[in-house]
């Protein structure tokens, strides 16, 4: 520096030291001033920076409170059960609202100094809030109250879900856009700072060299840090750690960032998981509905056989009816036989409707057995004759031995069905063999045997399945089924069994043949 030719050396040296001590007061100055706003305004972005933190709170809260509210309402929850269910996450989402609540309105009275557009901009905040809380509010009375109408609470929900993402997604920009242009004001104030500098001395130049050397650039390397892992965070790449070792502002937004990918990861898996949990079921249910349909479908076939079966065991009769009743109408020769034939016949065809009755109640529980002594054999020989016509269709040749006085303790109508359904069963599925025998042993059993293919071991258990009928469409008669007949039999203290093959002894003919025996209990027991 030259020296002032009217000024000694240390008035120069003085003046200097003043203007130097002049210049280092006036950078201070304006360092403090700056300092201030600046510290102001970072205050301002931190506040903003947990007012978003507190948005993705209270976004995961409200996707909670959805989540659970949609659960209750699915299953039908009475109002104390959706209450008590929404309890705990109804109150963190008011303590979030009033955290939220309390930094705006601080926000607003601190931001004086920032203008009164930044005051509006936090005040219209503060009303998004309160209006998003209005929501919630409603939405939480709707669920939890006295209504049990699940389309009135799915409204209740729906209209909250769909009306407050928008409010918090404009709270989310409008608190980014108030961070930006805090952020840009910081800049702005560092330049401006660094210009006074600049003109007020070398060394507030060298000093803000210093600054930006020492301490800026090292800063804008680490959000660029920042930035690139925001980046693999947004391509779901969340296998990264920041270094969170300082603890100053940057460091503390590491430490959340660190934070938020792991529990992105975490939820990442428990989502990959739950898919593969929901895509394991979906199967299972399928192949599940896939097998029930399929037992209907043969429900189905056999219900439409066993009524097909009933309409030609009811039209035959009819038919004889109808034809000896036209006979007479015609002056038939010998009337008193056509109404012997019309009542015989009615007289089968109204036991027809009984025992189909009493088929229809036993399907409903409700089979009432009328007990009482029966006469075995005549039983027996009643079955014969009530299927005389069927067996002599079939070309198959009875055998049935005289029948020792037998007389055990059950519902005549029942057993007497219960037998002419086992001859049914042999004339079926035995018509090949050409012989069927009939015989009542002393110790109270019905025994029927035939020449027939027999019955595989495998088949023997299925032939007591309900409605089990033949597949190729021959069967006659409604029958009784060998499973309801094994009911009958065991209701009233008996037994019945399937011999197949029969032993050589005991056999009609070459074929392996089969044996059903139904066993009864004794009068006198």
């Amino acid at each position: 520096m030259r020296a002032l030719p009217t000024l000694s050396l240390k008035a120069q040296l003085g003046l200097a030291a003043g203007l130097l001590t002049l210049a280092t007061l006036l950078t201070a100055g304006m360092v403090v001033l700056g300092m201030a706003q600046v510290s102001d305004r970072l205050d301002s972005a931190l506040a903003a920076e947990r007012r978003l933190e507190d948005y993705a709170v209270l976004s995961t809260q409200v996707s909670s409170f959805i989540v659970i509210a949609a659960e209750v309402i699915q299953r039908g929850q009475p109002p104390e059960m959706r209450a008590e269910r929404t309890g705990t996450v109804a109150e963190n989402l008011r303590q979030t609202f009033a955290r939220l609540r309390a930094g705006l309105d601080q926000e607003v009275a601190s931001a004086e100094s920032l203008g009164l557009d930044a005051q509006t901009r936090r005040a219209t905040l503060s009303l998004s809030i309160a209006r998003m809380e209005a929501r919630f509010a409603q939405a939480h009375d709707g669920l939890v109250s006295a209504t049990d109408d699940r389309d009135r609470l799915r409204a209740h929900l729906d209209t909250f879900a769909s009306g407050f993402e928008p409010l918090l997604s404009e709270a989310v920009t409008v608190e980014k856009r108030l961070r930006r242009e805090i952020l840009t004001g910081i800049d702005t104030l560092r330049q401006r700072l660094t210009t006074v500098a600049l003109i007020m001395a070398l060394a507030a130049v060298l000093l803000c060299a210093a600054v930006y050397f020492g301490l800026v650039r090292p800063q804008f390397r680490r959000l660029d840090a920042l930035r690139a892992a925001a980046q693999r965070i947004r391509g779901e790449d969340f296998a990264f750690r920041l270094p969170d070792d300082r603890r100053d502002e940057i460091g503390q937004l590491y430490a959340e960032t660190n934070r938020m990918a792991e529990a992105l990861a975490t939820r990442a898996e428990a989502v990959a998981e739950d898919r593969a949990r929901l895509n394991q079921i979906i199967a299972e249910r399928t192949e599940a509905l896939r097998a029930a349909n399929a037992r209907l479908e043969r429900t189905d076939e056999d219900r439409r056989r066993f009524f097909a079966d009933i309409s030609h065991e009811l039209r035959t009769p009819l038919t004889v009816i109808l034809m000896e009743a036209q006979l007479g109408r015609q002056g038939a020769p010998d009337p008193q036989a056509a109404f012997a034939t019309i009542e015989t016949r009615a007289t089968r065809l109204n036991r027809r409707i009984d025992d189909l009755l009493r088929i229809a109640r036993s399907e409903t529980g409700q089979l009432g057995l009328d007990t009482a002594p029966v006469d075995l054999g005549a039983l027996a020989r009643d079955a014969l004759t009530e299927t005389a016509a069927e067996l002599s269709n079939a070309g198959l040749s009875v055998t049935a031995p005289d029948s020792p006085e037998v007389t055990v303790l059950g519902d005549r109508n029942w057993l007497r069905q219960v037998i002419v359904g086992v001859i049914r069963n042999a004339i079926r599925h035995a018509r090949s063999g050409g012989a069927l025998r009939l015989e009542v042993t002393p110790d109270g059993a019905v025994e029927v045997s035939d020449n027939g293919p027999g019955i595989a071991p495998a088949d023997q258990a299925r032939i007591f399945d309900r409605f089990a009928q033949g597949s190729g469409g021959t069967a006659q008669g409604f029958g009784l089924g060998l499973a309801l007949a094994r009911w009958v039999v065991e209701q009233q203290g008996g037994s019945i069994s399937v011999t197949s093959p029969l032993p050589r002894e005991a056999a009609l003919g070459d074929a392996p043949g089969t044996k059903i025996s139904v066993r009864l209990p004794p009068a006198s027991a």
